[in-house]
């Protein structure tokens, strides 16, 4: 059984998100515990000063990055856009 754990700064941005893009937040996290590789979640790496963490599509721009814990626990680190997430 997955185990999904929200960080603060995560569950912090999601309440900023409007309601319909929530929703689509909760189904394509739904879609991970289901098949955290299913290739609309275009699940992949980070590298550089963000080595260690992986990254998902929700919609558009918006990204949602966390981190593998355990091969069953993942941490939601942050959500925003690509800007917001990786242009510092």
């Amino acid at each position: 059984m997955i185990t999904l754990i929200r960080s603060s700064e995560f569950k912090k941005q999601f309440s900023k998100i409007s309601a319909r893009l929530q929703d689509r937040i909760e189904e394509r996290l739904r879609m991970f515990l289901n098949d955290q590789f299913d290739s609309i979640l275009d699940n992949h790496s980070l590298h550089g000063q963000d080595a260690g963490y992986r990254s998902i599509n929700i919609s558009g721009d918006l990204r949602l990055i966390f981190r593998v814990v355990e091969s069953d626990i993942f941490l939601l680190v942050k959500i925003g856009t690509h800007h917001q997430l990786y242009e510092k």
